[in-house]
């Protein structure tokens, strides 16, 4: 994945207001790499041009060979489609759908033949077998984020990108979240981009990129023994 002198400007009340000011960055295959900074820097603004959610004012961000800038948002969407899981920190599940068609939703919106056998499979992964047919409103918040990353992991993406992951959890269930996303990192060789103040999260991560009021000020590369 690179990025190239994004910039990211919208119009508010007082004017036009930049939130992102020429950052580029390179991310290699199977990294792990923390996006931190203060509140209002522009982490999730960045997570979300890097995974194509959004499109930069200026600049281009090219992942897996596909420079999504040059794309619509259905060609966008086709591309996160095979190569894109994403975690965000409201878990955004639909709340009228089990566990279960919850994970199975991108499977089968991807043509997946066994999307029901895969579903259940990464569930019991992530320990939540005997839950699968529970609704959101039936999970703690810990199971849920446990099936958000279920369903983001479901369709074995390149990369996954996760919007302060333990942002909602008590200390003890958000270690075990850190824990399970490493793991499946580990496992399927998932490139991870996370933005996260979590300094145990960051500390699992190979790299951190700071930002501070919208451009990349420092990067702190250190890989752990």
């Amino acid at each position: 994945m690179e990025a190239q002198h994004l910039s990211k400007e919208v119009i508010s009340p007082e004017g036009e207001l930049l939130i992102l000011n020429d950052v580029s960055l390179s991310i290699a295959a199977g990294e792990a790499v923390a996006i931190v900074g203060a509140s209002g820097s522009g982490k999730s603004t960045l997570l979300g041009l890097l995974a194509g959610l959004d499109v930069p004012t200026r600049g281009r961000v090219v992942l897996d060979g596909v420079d999504l800038t040059a794309l619509d948002e259905d060609g966008r969407a086709g591309v996160r489609a095979g190569r894109v899981g994403f975690v965000f920190q409201s878990f955004q599940l639909l709340s009228s759908l089990t566990a279960l068609e919850n994970v199975m939703l991108p499977l089968e919106l991807a043509g997946e033949d066994a999307a029901r056998n895969a579903a259940i499979e990464i569930l019991q992964r992530v320990g939540l077998g005997a839950r699968a047919q529970h609704y959101p409103s039936q999970l703690s918040g810990g199971e849920q984020q446990r099936c958000a990353i279920a369903r983001a992991f479901a369709s074995r993406p390149k990369v996954l990108f996760a919007d302060e992951p333990t942002g909602n959890l008590d200390q003890a269930t958000g270690a075990r979240i850190i824990e399970l996303l490493f793991a499946l990192n580990s496992e399927r060789a998932t490139t991870l981009v996370l933005v996260t103040h979590d300094r145990e999260i960051s500390e699992h991560c190979h790299r951190l990129l700071y930002l501070e009021a919208g451009a990349l000020t420092n990067a702190e590369d250190w890989r752990r023994n």
